[in-house]
């Protein structure tokens, strides 16, 4: 199966005065329809430069990135015309950002709010009437409607600002630290709200975070460390008298603690064969910057060069 988003040997170079910043140094990552991705990382590592990648804000500087838009060709966002770019921002892709201040317009009302997307984009009075209000009653705040953003607590806020996401029906939903702002009880509560929104409208969706809880929250946890991916996590339900797609979602809403999981990590091999041994194996195992690699039945040994072999 064709992937959703399909990134090779992704590099992003920016300048800075008289210097070249590498913000991605040849980042592969495949992302199927309908999964929904973490994103970790540390500072500077790559991960925001990625997203605004794939959200159509910026252009990578060499590479492939591919994104399969529901009902629309494939578009390359290296190669594409500044007029579909900006058609692929506005019919494919939603964004949620941790700054109130870039998801919602203070002075319009949670209802005027989601619908201000669909009358830029010239939809019909009953047509946006009745999906502003399908929205918010799917993040629970239909009742809250006339309410502006200064009447709304933080999680409220972060509610309305996931429907004006989905307000042009988008197939890629991206958030950039979300529950940044959040406290710990809401911030489970939104990742639980966009997990049943990835559901609900079979989005594939995107989250760069912080947030320890997102393993619990997500598919799949990418860790980007110097501009590549590094590892990947996949979380699994290891509960097996949980045997249905509501169940699990339904659990997740009571807060993630409701199914027993698994977690496998994995170190992500590149195209070229490079793979990054987390900084914690590397220190316990004394690997410095040279090994060795053997062939074994199991697999390959990577052995540590000995001060004296030197």
């Amino acid at each position: 199966m064709e992937p959703f988003i399909l990134c090779e040997n992704l590099v992003k170079i920016y300048k800075v005065a008289e210097l070249e910043v590498v913000a991605l140094q040849g980042l592969d990552l495949t992302v199927q329809a309908g999964e929904m991705l973490g994103v970790v990382g540390a500072s500077g590592s790559g991960k925001s430069t990625l997203l605004n990648i794939l959200g159509g804000l910026d252009r990578p500087s060499a590479g492939q990135v591919v994104v399969n838009g529901r009902n629309q060709p494939p578009i390359n966002l290296l190669k594409a015309t500044p007029s579909e770019l900006d058609a692929y921002r506005h019919r494919q892709v939603g964004f949620v950002w941790q700054q109130t201040a870039r998801n919602l317009i203070p002075y319009l009302s949670a209802l005027e709010n989601v619908a201000l997307p669909m009358t830029l984009a010239g939809v019909g009075w009953r047509q946006k009437r009745a999906w502003s209000e399908e929205l918010l009653q799917a993040v629970g705040l239909w009742e809250h409607r006339q309410h502006r953003l200064a009447q709304l607590s933080g999680g409220q806020q972060q509610r309305v600002a996931i429907a004006v996401a989905l307000a042009n029906k988008p197939a890629l939903l991206l958030g950039d630290e979300p529950t940044g702002e959040l406290d710990s009880v809401t911030a489970q509560e939104i990742l639980a709200l966009l997990r049943e929104m990835n559901a609900r409208y079979g989005l594939t969706t995107i989250i760069v975070t912080h947030d320890p809880q997102i393993a619990r929250a997500v598919d799949r946890v990418v860790t980007i460390r110097d501009g590549r991916t590094s590892s990947e996590t996949v979380r699994r339900v290891a509960d097996t008298s949980v045997n249905s797609v509501q169940a699990v979602e339904a659990a997740l809403a009571e807060g993630f603690t409701a199914v027993a999981h698994t977690f496998e990590e994995y170190v992500v091999v590149d195209a070229a064969g490079r793979l990054q041994i987390p900084p914690d194996l590397r220190q316990e195992a004394n690997i410095g910057d040279r090994v060795t690699l053997e062939a074994m039945e199991q697999g390959v040994l990577i052995r540590p060069i000995k001060e004296s072999d030197d």
